[in-house]
């Protein structure tokens, strides 16, 4: 091996789970905790580089990451085809969530199955990988995936009806206070566009009645008139319910994410909705003949997609990088969209800046996308960068530096695995309908639909 290759194969591998402050958002399955566990990844090759990645820290990722970083020791960081094959060996399954329509509560994506942990596990030893090579080649990551085409990526506001606070005083006070109404949803969105630029607005429902939903959306048609609007359900609505919904937000409505559950379902409202709305997104199909149906639920795995497509039960895939398994993963998905006239964008959970900034990489090669992207990241009021991405004009630059572009913070990385040492573990698995029963002990996640 020549002394090149050597300086580019991993000598160590570091993870290091953190808890980081979430603040109480609301969903269909409850409440976000008052921490949520993440995990970061450092891989250091013999040539004394250092890479960073960023995916989930709950316990059974954590389970298959130790003996994939163990087995990663001495192979370059180059060797990304063999990633999957080399997960897939060493990785345990993890036992799945049961039933048809059992939902893993961590980025409500579907049914949650060991294959999709895995590869949430392999995207970030992938992204920090990658963080390594260009650091050594002098290369950005994006130049790593064939080059960017566009200097900067737009991103939308993400909308939550939220409390003001955790419930008993739990977690980290900020001051946005409760957004429980159409109004207070506005207000919201107002800062969002004052203080980062966005122009864009994605509000996540399913919390509460589809009308009071209904009635926020059409406020915040009158108040950004014009913009780009979404909605996501996260798959609470009947098919019945989902196209009364689209029956009245069909002229103000981007695209409509995952109304219903299951692939089924929506393909259901989807040849319901066919000829009827005026296909406002840029990647509506030929002649706009309809509202577009978006999905980060029922295509989330190369098995879901021809199903789906067959069915035409989609029109956007919103991809995410952690659950297809890296950015390698995330531009062939997207060239399967595109060979299928389906749009594609990004979805969002709770991530720190090494999440987003490798989002914003690979998004900067995709030349099909044409939706801003999701991002949970003004949420997050911790990070574990030395300097926090900062939106202008409701975009994030892409940068030429080498790698991702970021800086590990390691005093702020300390801090955040203290918190998670000193858990008792009631918070290092996300479970939204635990934190709901501190507000109200009776509570159990929906079954859908919902309404």
């Amino acid at each position: 091996m020549s002394d090149r290759a050597n300086a580019l194969a991993l000598a160590e591998v570091r993870l290091t789970p953190v808890l980081v402050a979430d603040p109480p958002l609301l969903n269909t399955q409850g409440v976000h905790q008052p921490y949520t566990p993440r995990l970061i990844i450092e891989v250091v090759t013999e040539g004394g580089v250092t890479g960073l990645g960023e995916t989930y820290g709950d316990a059974g990722y954590l389970g298959l990451a130790e003996p994939l970083a163990v087995s990663l020791i001495g192979r370059p960081v180059t060797d990304l085809n063999g990633l999957p094959a080399l997960a897939a060996e060493v990785c345990g399954d993890v036992a799945a969530a049961t039933g048809p329509d059992a939902v893993d509560v961590g980025g409500l994506r579907g049914v949650r199955t060991a294959d999709k942990l895995r590869l949430s596990v392999l995207s970030g030893f992938e992204v920090a990988c990658l963080d390594a090579w260009g650091k050594a080649a002098g290369l950005p990551v994006h130049a790593l995936l064939g080059g960017k085409v566009r200097d900067s990526v737009e991103y939308s506001a993400y909308l939550f009806h939220r409390w003001a606070a955790h419930p008993g005083g739990r977690g980290e006070r900020d001051d946005w206070g409760a957004a429980l109404d159409p109004a207070g949803v506005v207000a919201q969105a107002r800062r969002f566009a004052d203080t980062y630029g966005f122009t864009s607005f994605k509000l996540k429902g399913g919390v509460f009645e589809p009308a009071q939903e209904v009635a926020t959306i059409k406020a915040l048609a009158e108040a950004f008139p014009g913009r780009p609007l979404r909605l996501d359900p996260n798959g609470a609505w009947s098919v019945a319910t989902a196209l009364a919904v689209a029956d009245e937000l069909g002229d103000v409505l981007e695209y409509l994410e995952d109304p219903v559950s299951g692939t089924a379902r929506m393909a259901e409202v989807a040849a319901a909705l066919a000829g009827t709305g005026p296909g406002r997104g840029p990647g509506a199909p030929p002649g706009g003949a309809r509202l577009p149906l978006a999905t980060n639920m029922c295509v989330t795995t190369v098995d879901e997609i021809a199903e789906a497509f067959a069915r035409d039960a989609v029109q956007i895939v919103l991809s995410d990088h952690h659950y297809w398994g890296g950015l390698r993963a995330t531009r062939e998905l997207a060239a399967v969209c595109a060979a299928f006239g389906v749009g594609v964008s990004m979805h969002s959970n709770t991530h720190l800046g090494i999440s987003l900034a490798a989002m914003t990489q690979v998004a900067s090669t995709l030349p099909g996308l044409r939706y801003a992207c999701d991002s949970h990241y003004p949420w997050q009021t911790e990070d574990v960068l030395t300097e926090r991405l900062a939106f202008h004009d409701g975009r994030l630059p892409v940068g030429d530096a080498p790698g991702l572009g970021v800086e590990l913070d390691r005093d702020r990385l300390a801090v955040l695995h203290r918190r998670w040492l000193a858990d008792d573990g009631t918070l290092r698995d996300r479970d939204d309908a635990a934190a709901m029963r501190r507000a109200d002990p009776g509570w159990t996640a929906p079954a859908v639909p919902r309404w």
